[in-house]
C-alpha cells in the first residue's frame, strides 16, 4: 500500500482501519511518501520524505527504475493503453532527492508486490502540480499493469466525505451534471434532457478565478452554501476584501456566526448533517441513503428546497416542481443516460422511475460494479492515455522567504470548526493552533518551544504557538488550517497560503508556500476560563476553545494587560504580585459557582489548564485553591492526554 500525501491515521480513519487489518491480517506492506514524519508515517514500514511538491520526480524516477528491471507489463499497455514516442526517454533522470539507499529499498518493495494500490489525498491534489503527481501515480500502474484487478490501482481520498457524489450532480466549475462536458453534443443533450435553450455556454469559474471576478466587479451577486471561503480559501485577505466589495452575498449555512457570514447581507438558515434526507457517494462510489435523525430547527430548509423556492419566486417554478428528495434523484437518475451515451461511465437509470417508497427503503449500492474499467476506459477508442509529466520547478523563496510552509488537518476538527470547535472532547486535542518546525530551525530563528512565532508568506502574517519537533524536517514548517475569526487573532493560515493554482484542475497550492518566521516575545501572559465565550478586543494574541461548562481563552500581549472586563460580574477573589507582574482573579455567582477564573504573569508561569477547567460552573469549595490554579491535595499525575 502507497500513501501519497496523506496523514491517513488522522483524516481518513475508517480507511486506516481497513489498512491497519490488511496488515495484521495478510501482512500488507505499508509506504508512506509525505514531507513530515507524521503519525501516518510512524506506523510505515518506509517512510519516504519526499520534498514538497517533489511525488512527479519520485514517480518518475520509480517508473524509470521498473522499466529499466523490465518490471513493467508490455503486454497489458499494448492492449489498453497509447503511450507517447518520447515517454520513456521524457523520464529522464528526475532529481527526487530521496537518498540512494531509501530509493532502492522503494523500489525492491514495488517490484516485488503486484498487489498494489496507491491512496493519495490533499498532498497531491493541493498543489499547484496536483494533476501532473495524479497522472504520475497513474503512469506507473498503468504501465505495470496494476489496475483493474483485485488489489490493485490508483486510489483518490478525497478531503469531504461526499465528494464524490458532489461531482456526480456537477457540483463543479467545469462540468454539467453526471459527468457531462460543454462539447457541443454534450450540451446539445442536456439542453433538451432539461428543455432548455438558456443553457451555459461554457464552463463557468473556479473559486480562485471566481472571487477575483467578484473583487474587480464583474460578479455582483454571491450565494456561498455550506463552505466558509474567507476562512479556507488561499489568499484569504484578498477574499475578503472581494466579499466585502460584492453588493450582495448570501449565505445559507447551519452556524449563524462564521467569518463569511460575517459579510453576508441574507443569511438563509440551511439543514445540518442529521436533519439531512438524501444521498451520498464515497469514494469507492457507493451510494448510501442518508435519512433524518432530527427534526428541521425554525425555518431551517434543506438546500434543495431552498434554490426550489427562490425559483419559483423568479417565475421558474414549473422547472424546479421536487415536492421531494426522491424527485430530485430520480431526475438525476434518469440523466445518466446521457453520461453512458458520451462514454462515461456513471449510469443509475434503473433507479430512473423508482417510487418514493423504494427510494425510502434504498440499500447501499455501488454503481459500476467492483471494476467498472475491466472492459475498457472512457475515452473514443476504449484505451488509457499515459500522459509524459514533468517535475514542478522548486518554488524556493530566496532570503525574504527561506522556508517552505506547508498546510493541513488536525485529528479532531474539520475545515473550518464551526461545528467541531464547539465540542469540549474534540478541542482537547489541540486547543491552539501549532507551528511545527525542527528543533534546529527553531534555535537558527530563535523560537522558544512553547512560546510564540509570527509566520509570514508573500500574501499575508499569522501567529501560531511553536512547538519544535524532529517529525519536521529541515527547512519546512506545518500550520493547521482550522482557525478562524470567531476563535481567535491567531493561526489565520488562509492568509498565508498563495493564490497560485494547477492550470488544469484550478486547485490551489496550499503544500508549498515560500515563508520566514521570527519569535515574538509578549510582555504578558494569560489565560482566561469562563462559562461564556469572550472576543477580547485588542489583544496581540487570544484564542479560544470549548471546555466542559465553559470556554478556556489563551491571551498574550503588550504594555498593560486591561483584561477585567472580560470578568462577569459577581463575588471577586483575587491576588496580585506586583513584583512578579502576576494577578489571578476568580469571579463566584451568588451561589459561589465559579464563573470566570483569569490567570495573568509577566515572568512567571502560569499553571496548568485543566484542573480549574473542571471547576467552571461547580460550587467554589476553596479560593485559594483556585487562585493557586490546583487543589490542596495534589492529584496523580497522569501524563499526556492521547487520546479522548
Amino acid at each position: 500500500i502507497l500513501l501519497v500525501g496523506s496523514n491517513t491515521a488522522w483524516c481518513h480513519p475508517v480507511i486506516w482501519q481497513r489498512i491497519e487489518k490488511a496488515r495484521a491480517e495478510r501482512g500488507a506492506r505499508l509506504v508512506v511518501i509525505d514531507p513530515r514524519r507524521t503519525e501516518t508515517a510512524e506506523r510505515a514500514d518506509l517512510h519516504i520524505a519526499v520534498d514538497p511538491d517533489g511525488d512527479v520526480a519520485l514517480f518518475n524516477a520509480l517508473l524509470a527504475e521498473m522499466h529499466r528491471r523490465g518490471a513493467v507489463d508490455e503486454a497489458f499497455m499494448a492492449d489498453h493503453c497509447t503511450v507517447p514516442e518520447d515517454f520513456w526517454a521524457a523520464l529522464g533522470n528526475a532529481q527526487h532527492g530521496v537518498s540512494p539507499a531509501t530509493f532502492a529499498q522503494f523500489a525492491n518493495l514495488v517490484a516485488a508486490h503486484p498487489h498494489m494500490i496507491t491512496l493519495f489525498s490533499m498532498g497531491v491534489n493541493q498543489s499547484v502540480s496536483g494533476t501532473d503527481k495524479g497522472n504520475a501515480i497513474i503512469n506507473l500502474h498503468l504501465a505495470m499493469g496494476r489496475i483493474n484487478r483485485p488489489g490493485m490501482g490508483p486510489f483518490s481520498i478525497t478531503g469531504q466525505p461526499n465528494a464524490m457524489g458532489g461531482r456526480e450532480v456537477g457540483g463543479l466549475a467545469n462540468t454539467l451534471a453526471c459527468h457531462l462536458g460543454f462539447s457541443e453534443a454534450e450540451r446539445a443533450d442536456v439542453a433538451w434532457f432539461w428543455k432548455t435553450d438558456r443553457l451555459s455556454p461554457a464552463p463557468g469559474l473556479k473559486a480562485v478565478d471566481l472571487f477575483k471576478a467578484v473583487h474587480d466587479g464583474r460578479i455582483k451577486f454571491l450565494w456561498v452554501m455550506a463552505t466558509n471561503p474567507a476562512v479556507s480559501m488561499p489568499d484569504a485577505g484578498f477574499v475578503r476584501e472581494a466579499l466585502a466589495r460584492c453588493p450582495t452575498v448570501v449565505v445559507s449555512d447551519v452556524i449563524a456566526d462564521t467569518d463569511t457570514a460575517r459579510f453576508a447581507h441574507i443569511r438563509l438558515p440551511a439543514l445540518a448533517w442529521g436533519e439531512k434526507d438524501g444521498t451520498v457517494t464515497n469514494s469507492e462510489r457507493r451510494i448510501s441513503r442518508q435519512r433524518a435523525i432530527f427534526d428541521a430547527p425554525g425555518e431551517a430548509r434543506a438546500d434543495w428546497r431552498i434554490m426550489r423556492n427562490v425559483a419559483a419566486l423568479l417565475g421558474h417554478g414549473a422547472a424546479f416542481d421536487y415536492p421531494d428528495a426522491a424527485s430530485v434523484f430520480r431526475e438525476y437518475a434518469a440523466m445518466t443516460a446521457l453520461s453512458r451515451k458520451h462514454r462515461k461511465m456513471l449510469d443509475l437509470t434503473r433507479w430512473a422511475n423508482c417510487t418514493t417508497l423504494r427510494y425510502d427503503a434504498m440499500e447501499p449500492f455501488q454503481w459500476g460494479g467492483q471494476r467498472p474499467l475491466q472492459a475498457g476506459f472512457p475515452t473514443s477508442d476504449g484505451r488509457a492515455r499515459m500522459v509524459s509529466v514533468m517535475p514542478a520547478p522548486d518554488r524556493a523563496g530566496g532570503e525574504a522567504f527561506p522556508l517552505r510552509l506547508n498546510t493541513g488537518r488536525y485529528r479532531d476538527q474539520w475545515h473550518t470548526m464551526t461545528r467541531t470547535g464547539l465540542s469540549p472532547k474534540l478541542s482537547a486535542h489541540r486547543r491552539e493552533p501549532l507551528l511545527e518546525v525542527h528543533p534546529a530551525d527553531s534555535a537558527q530563528y530563535g523560537l522558544v518551544d512553547g512560546g510564540l512565532a509570527r509566520v509570514t508568506t508573500p500574501h499575508g502574517t499569522a501567529t501560531f504557538r511553536v512547538t519544535a519537533t524532529p517529525a519536521q524536517a529541515r527547512g519546512q514548517a506545518f500550520v493547521p488550517m482550522h482557525w478562524t475569526d470567531a476563535m481567535g487573532s491567531a493561526g489565520r493560515t488562509g492568509r498565508l497560503a498563495q493564490g497560485l493554482v494547477d492550470p488544469h484542475s484550478g486547485q490551489p497550492g496550499f503544500k508549498d508556500t515560500p515563508a520566514r518566521i521570527e519569535a515574538i516575545t509578549p510582555q504578558w501572559r494569560a489565560f482566561l476560563l469562563s462559562r461564556d465565550p469572550v472576543t477580547p478586543a485588542d489583544q496581540h494574541y487570544w484564542v479560544r476553545s470549548r471546555v466542559e461548562g465553559g470556554w478556556l481563552t489563551e491571551l498574550a500581549g503588550e504594555g498593560e494587560p486591561d483584561l477585567a472586563g472580560l470578568l462577569l460580574q459577581g463575588q471577586l477573589g483575587e491576588v496580585v504580585d506586583p513584583a512578579r507582574g502576576m494577578a489571578r482573579q476568580v469571579v463566584l455567582d451568588g451561589a459561589g459557582v465559579l464563573q470566570a477564573a483569569l490567570f495573568i504573569t509577566r515572568t512567571g508561569e502560569l499553571p496548568p489548564r485543566d484542573w480549574v477547567a473542571r471547576q467552571l460552573g461547580l460550587a467554589a469549595g476553596n479560593v485559594a485553591e483556585l487562585l493557586a490554579g490546583r487543589p490542596a491535595t495534589p492529584l496523580p499525575d497522569k501524563g499526556p492526554q492521547v487520546c479522548v
